[in-house]
């Protein structure tokens, strides 16, 4: 079975095994990080969404300077030293007493995180080669959701035992697969850290195309809230399908993610091919979003079989999209500096988790079929977009590197 969910070799099958560990764990937390906070540590759910949002806010603001750290002294320490700080920053949730300590130690985290979070991109971009890397990103993704569903299928058996006793025994676990994932770093072969080179050290603030690319493809991504966020509230509130929809759509998006991604990224190593699947996955995007409007007043089968319809359109541009997403990030980074460039990138996914679930939900609860309607263009457009800004980051590109003429 291990053989099937890691069909690489070298170090791209270790950095899919590392993964499967961590993701179990982030499984795991994703599902009972609000219980936990909400029942053991007695927040309430409002204090608790400001601290979960300025932990989101100090990832935003250190990911591009923890990406530079990893260029400067390696990718391979700045992973292993961040999921071992990962491990007692998790497990400090145990002796959290009052808002103010809580809020302390996930903005913490959030700089650990962002900093593993950008040496394992740089990673990626170190260890494999140019032409197989938006592969092994597809693969890691694809391991990803196995262990992401597993760890979500762990909690659901400690939310029915309900205890106190359980939760913490939740928190002890993801503090391990923390810190096991730290260790397991060590078997990852040392990428050379980049020397100082003259002229600004944050390169990518200066890199305007790219810049662009990551607000657009932050803006599309957006799209990944809307099976977790906005379609269980419009099943519930506006179609005649049966709850178990909800859970049906998320399986099926699951499935579809571990068995398509790998055959979806291929050929979008380059930057014009990346943008163009970004262009097809967003129409893919616009199709799912006119489906999922048709369903508004559905009932019974009829509604099932559109949000099932709607579902299998919004995953195939998912993994156009992320496929799109990763051979733009790489292909557009310029080797000395692919860890702040990635970490830049993955601010772009973060803005759009901060804009889309107010967003989306007041566009598609509030407004109904305009809403979805809205949706769909902007995605279209968004997409339409990617291959205007890989030609004129190509452009840049060629000009910086093109040698001075008397």
């Amino acid at each position: 079975m291990l053989s099937r969910l890691l069909p690489v070799r070298g170090p791209a099958r270790t950095l899919a095994g590392i993964t499967l560990v961590h993701t179990l764990g982030q499984g795991l937390w994703m599902a009972l990080n609000a219980v936990y906070a909400t029942t053991v540590l007695h927040l309430s759910p409002g204090r608790f969404g400001i601290g979960v949002g300025l932990a989101a806010g100090v990832a935003l603001a250190v990911s591009t300077p923890t990406g530079h750290l990893a260029d400067r002294v390696g990718p391979r320490a700045v992973q292993i030293w961040s999921f071992i700080a990962l491990g007692p920053l998790t497990a400090a949730l145990l002796a959290v007493q009052g808002f103010g300590m809580y809020v302390l130690v996930v903005c913490v985290q959030a700089i650990a995180y962002s900093a593993s979070r950008s040496a394992r991109m740089a990673m990626v971009a170190g260890l494999v080669p140019s032409d197989e890397r938006v592969s092994v990103r597809a693969y890691l993704r694809a391991t990803a959701n196995v262990s992401v569903s597993l760890g979500a299928a762990l909690a659901g058996l400690l939310l029915v035992l309900d205890s106190v006793r359980a939760y913490e025994l939740a928190v002890v676990f993801t503090a391990s697969t923390y810190l096991i994932t730290g260790l397991l770093s060590l078997l990852l072969p040392p990428v050379p850290p980049q020397p100082a080179r003259p002229g600004p050290a944050l390169v990518v603030l200066r890199d305007r195309p790219f810049l662009a690319f990551v607000v657009l493809d932050g803006l599309l991504s957006m799209h990944n809230l809307l099976l977790d966020v906005v379609l269980p509230l419009w099943v519930l509130r506006h179609t005649g399908a049966p709850r178990w929809m909800v859970a049906a759509i998320l399986l099926t998006n699951t499935v579809a993610v571990v068995l398509l991604q790998v055959r979806a990224a291929r050929g979008t190593d380059e930057p014009s091919a990346a943008a163009k699947a970004s262009r097809s996955g967003s129409l893919c995007l616009t199709v799912a979003c006119v489906v999922f409007a048709l369903t508004d007043g559905a009932s019974g089968v009829l509604a099932c079989v559109l949000l099932l319809a709607g579902a299998l359109a919004h995953v195939l541009g998912e993994i156009r999209q992320s496929a799109g997403s990763w051979g733009m990030s790489f292909g557009l980074a310029p080797e000395h500096a692919q860890g702040q460039y990635q970490g830049t990138y993955a601010m772009g996914a973060d803005i759009g988790k901060m804009i889309a679930p107010a967003l989306l939900t007041w566009l598609a609860i509030e407004h109904g079929v305009v809403g979805w309607v809205i949706m769909a263009a902007g995605f279209a457009l968004i997409g339409a977009a990617m291959p205007s800004v890989a030609a004129w980051a190509q452009r840049d590109r060629k000009a910086a590197t093109a040698p001075l003429t008397a």
